[in-house]
């Protein structure tokens, strides 16, 4: 991406980072102490084993604060006590397939937890700027050939995608029925498959791939035609950063975006699997098995022409360099590498490549 973040403006902000403790939360939090923020952080404690969030030291650079966002008066403590200026929301149930297994959770996490937030933060008078995330699931997927805009209909057939789409639907509301009066600026983010070191979930394909193949296992694989618009972890953080800013003095900016890729690197599951054993190497067997189990998008673009044209936010590693980068990371760090150097290196390496 052509932009990057400002010292300059991040410099002693209190910012909050929901769900600091997962993938992307991690890597926001050593971003913004990179930047001078001052972090509050609030999430469950780490569900997976490892997690980035111990391995890689996150909570030495945050107020940690686990609190689960369904519920509702312990949030808004937290969120008043820390009398954020600026707020970046990705705490939810992020995972497909774990939806369907446990849809009412996934709806209370991300609807009402979002909802919550959003309701406390109408008793923060110093914030001024909020980036809501949700994701490249929320449209209503057509599995057509052309990318998704942010004035296309929303929608979601499993229940994850469904209760991201609700959630936009909840932010525009309290946008425009209480937050934006108050002074604070509110947007969504959108963005695609987000790959980077230190994301342990189940059901995602790098995850899957590296514990596999750490193991001396093959990997298999459920739908290798499925096209996703893949990114580095780094893609979609900076865009966050670069839309709170823009929002703290363009207000009218609190709107939807996408962020993306460029349409070349939308791929299927099968050419960034090819790209993955190329930079594992040996020992990275394949297996295309049934692909079974419950539905799943075919087809999924992003259009992220508004962001390039207003933001300035531009992709910045290509889908070999992203995969590759990835694939190293986990290798380093399963070979006794620190954590914490391993992201420190890629977001020195992101920063020189502007």
């Amino acid at each position: 991406m052509s932009v990057s973040p400002s010292s300059q403006f991040w410099t002693g902000k209190r910012v909050l980072v929901t769900g600091h403790t997962g993938f992307k939360g991690g890597w926001l939090v050593l971003m913004l102490n990179r930047l001078g923020a001052e972090v509050t952080g609030i999430s469950l404690a780490p569900n997976s084993q490892p997690n980035l969030f111990g391995m890689a030291n996150v909570a030495d650079e945050c107020e940690s604060h686990f609190c689960d966002i369904r519920d509702r008066d312990g949030l808004a403590r937290l969120v008043t006590a820390a009398r954020p200026e600026v707020v970046l929301h990705l705490a939810a149930q992020p995972l497909v397939r774990a939806s369907y297994r446990e849809p009412v959770e996934t709806f209370a996490a991300n609807v009402m937890g979002t909802i919550h937030l959003l309701d406390a933060l109408r008793a923060v008078s110093d914030c001024r700027a909020a980036v809501m995330i949700t994701t490249d699931k929320v449209y209503e997927n057509r599995e057509w050939s052309w990318p998704y805009r942010e004035i296309d209909a929303l929608g979601g057939h499993d229940p994850y995608s469904a209760s991201k789409a609700a959630c936009e639907t909840a932010i525009a509301s309290y946008r425009r029925a209480f937050l934006e009066q108050n002074g604070l600026a509110v947007a969504s983010a959108r963005a695609g498959n987000v790959i980077g070191g230190g994301d342990w979930s189940e059901d995602r394909l790098l995850p899957d791939a590296i514990r596999a193949w750490h193991k001396g296992a093959a990997l298999e694989i459920r739908n290798p035609a499925s096209t996703r618009p893949w990114q580095h972890v780094l893609e979609p953080l900076t865009a966050y950063l670069t839309l709170a800013q823009a929002l703290w003095s363009q207000p009218e900016l609190a709107q939807a975006w996408n962020f993306g890729p460029n349409p070349t690197d939308n791929a299927p599951v099968r050419a960034v699997i090819d790209i993955a054993k190329s930079a594992w190497g040996a020992g990275a067997a394949v297996e295309y098995g049934n692909a079974g189990g419950p539905h799943e998008a075919g087809r999924l673009s992003l259009d992220i022409a508004k962001a390039t044209d207003i933001l300035g936010v531009r992709p910045r590693w290509t889908l070999n360099e992203a995969v590759t980068r990835t694939v190293n990371w986990y290798r380093d760090a399963l070979a006794g590498a620190s954590a914490r150097a391993l992201c420190e290196a890629d977001i020195q390496a992101w920063e020189a490549s502007l």
